[in-house]
């Protein structure tokens, strides 16, 4: 599932419980409260959310998320 976190970027959380946090040290990415995993698809999903959320800041001439200047 993904979510909008207070300033607009885009989080996942688990699919069966709604938790925030995973466990990502163990190279298998599971929901800390539930043990649900985190799916192939959860990863494709936030990382088009992602790419979606840094496209929308570039257009709107974000400099935090510009490209850098050329020298």
């Amino acid at each position: 599932m993904i979510f909008a976190n207070p300033s607009g970027a885009p989080e996942l959380a688990c699919d069966q419980c709604g938790c925030r946090w995973f466990d990502r040290l163990s190279g298998t990415s599971t929901c800390y409260e539930c043990g649900a995993a985190v799916t192939p698809g959860n990863i494709a999903e936030i990382e088009a959310a992602l790419a979606a959320f840094a496209a929308g800041k570039a257009a709107a001439g974000d400099p935090g998320h510009a490209a850098p200047a050329q020298r």
